[in-house]
């Protein structure tokens, strides 16, 4: 059985742990309760933090001038200041996490697409912008996994959060006893997954591990980890998984009759023309690596990045289009 680290994820209150919306409900979202066996949660809900009770009445943020508010028009309450020392305490409390995710949509958490009005009275036009505790989130966490629910229903967006929240985790591990063999070991068992964000990122980041200039090993770590985030914000391009593919069919491919790689190239143009999913090949390539006892590629995230559980059945052969 394969063995992961345990990540440190912080996710609004009301998806799934206490009705503690507005109107006292509670989001249910599948995803959650897939996440619950495998993760460490951190469960803010920063409206009834500061007070407003459940239910409450709404709240909405008002843009006059260049100040942001947090208002309930009901009872003609400011609630902004109450908010930002909420985020501030928070913030300074929460410590080393892996992720987030936050409720979209909402005045507070809400990452993007937030309605926010151009002025205090109720008939007035808005814009779309981030919610208070949502942009803050983003401003001092923005180089780690951060995702609405909303958004995490999308396959590729969902696989490329866990891809990022595992890889992060599993680098906190590694700085609680950091050594530069340690460094090494992460960066050599990482490197295909590296290699499929970015081929001169993961070069980039060998010089770093391989520390030439003799650095303090905390600035390493620190160099790397930057470097590191960097990379792993954007989904990579299949075409870059397909050269990671092939390197990595390198490894076994001397051990397979012609009629076996033919099979597997063919596979490759499956791929290519999105009629099987990553997935496939990454089974294939597996099956390969137990069946020639080839450690190194066994050592590869790029076949395991996440919990095998953490992906439903209905995202069988799904593509790769957002």
């Amino acid at each position: 059985m394969e063995k992961f680290p345990t990540p440190k994820v912080v996710v609004s209150r009301c998806l799934g742990f206490e009705a503690c919306r507005y109107d006292g409900s509670v989001i249910n979202e599948p995803f959650i309760p897939m996440l619950k066996p495998h993760v460490e949660f951190i469960t803010p809900c920063p409206e009834k933090e500061i007070g407003l009770g459940v239910p409450r009445k709404p709240v909405r943020l008002v843009q006059e001038n260049q100040d942001k508010h947090l208002f309930q028009p009901a009872t003609d309450t400011d609630v902004t200041k109450k908010m930002e020392d909420y985020i501030d305490q928070f913030l300074r409390e929460l410590g080393e996490v892996d992720g987030f995710i936050l409720k979209h949509r909402s005045p507070s958490c809400g990452l993007s697409n937030v309605k926010i009005y151009y002025g205090f009275d109720e008939k007035v036009n808005h814009f779309r912008g981030k919610g208070m505790f949502g942009e803050a989130i983003l401003s001092s966490h923005g180089s780690l996994p951060v995702e609405d629910e909303g958004r995490l229903r999308n396959f590729s967006i969902r696989e490329h959060f866990l891809t990022r929240l595992y890889t992060m985790a599993s680098f906190r591990e590694f700085k609680k006893e950091p050594t530069m063999k340690g460094l090494v070991d992460f960066h050599t068992n990482n490197k295909f997954l590296f290699m499929a964000f970015s081929q001169e990122t993961m070069r980039e980041l060998g010089r770093i591990t391989a520390n030439p200039e003799k650095q303090d090993l905390q600035q390493v770590i620190n160099s790397y980890e930057v470097l590191m985030r960097k990379m792993l914000a954007s989904l990579p391009k299949f075409t870059s998984w397909i050269n990671v593919i092939e390197h990595a069919f390198g490894f076994v491919s001397d051990g397979l009759e012609k009629d076996e790689k033919n099979f597997f190239i063919n596979s490759i143009e499956e791929y290519r023309d999105e009629r099987i999913p990553l997935s496939t090949l990454i089974k294939l390539l597996k099956s390969y690596a137990l069946r020639f006892n080839q450690d190194y590629l066994l050592r590869q995230t790029f076949l395991k990045p996440f919990p095998l559980d953490l992906v439903q059945i209905s995202d069988s052969g799904k593509g790769r289009k957002i």
